[in-house]
């Protein structure tokens, strides 16, 4: 299965390694027409396109990324697509961003088809980015509630990491703000910063291990839910 490697210099490579762990996962879910909510730059267009028979990007214009989408409208608002029209629908690190998120929660299931799945990720001990767009955080249970209010019945949870890797993520967030200004004390930083990016990262999903409840402090979740027929 092709979906790119991630990058063992970046201070936040354990993301993206996790990333691709769920939706390889979650791969045998993926099917017919999708639904990438929220595309952004279609990074994961060419995995998906593996399973699906068609991918459909669907973003606002004021986007902080490269405008890629099909199809251009407000996450906030109704979408401009048909009821049953969508076999598999995807959303990555979109939901935070979203002043009215039930509203999304609510077209996934509309645009679904019956026994289609919805699959998203979202942050949960997560700096705040892309500000000032960056309104919410979410607990296992808001995340089922909001899902039962938009009508989805199988839900499944899964913690993205565990409290070792929420901390070595938040302190390497941390510690990237200072070593990209242009002066000798980063310089100087970077020398031993950069080689804690590696080891901590490395080491955080080892030391999960002990961690024998993941959800409570997880980096964030990854979650499948199934429309089911009514």
């Amino acid at each position: 299965m092709k979906i790119e490697h991630p990058n063992c210099k970046q201070h936040n490579w354990l993301v993206y390694k996790y990333n691709k762990e769920y939706l390889i996962k979650f791969s045998p879910y993926i099917k017919g027409h999708v639904y990438d909510l929220g595309c952004g730059e279609r990074p994961y267009e060419k995995f998906i396109l593996q399973f699906a028979e068609n991918y459909t990007g669907v973003d606002w214009g004021n986007t902080f990324h490269q405008l890629t989408a099909d199809i251009f409208s407000d996450l906030n608002k109704p979408l401009p697509i048909e009821n049953n029209s969508a076999d598999t629908v995807i959303t990555i690190s979109v939901l935070e961003h979203l002043f009215e998120p039930q509203i999304m929660i609510n077209e996934s299931y509309r645009i679904l088809k019956n026994d289609g799945y919805l699959i998203f990720q979202v942050p949960f001990q997560w700096w705040i980015h892309e500000a000032p767009y960056d309104f919410f955080r979410f607990t296992p249970f808001a995340l089922e509630k909001m899902l039962h209010l938009a009508g989805y019945k199988d839900i499944n949870i899964f913690p993205n990491g565990g409290y070792f890797s929420a901390k070595a993520l938040k302190a390497n967030y941390f510690w990237n703000r200072f070593i990209n200004k242009k002066n000798p004390v980063s310089l100087f930083l970077k020398l031993f910063i950069f080689p804690m990016f590696y080891i901590n990262q490395w080491l955080a999903p080892l030391l999960d291990k002990l961690d024998k409840n993941k959800l409570l402090e997880a980096p964030g979740y990854w979650v499948i839910a199934k429309k089911i027929n009514q």
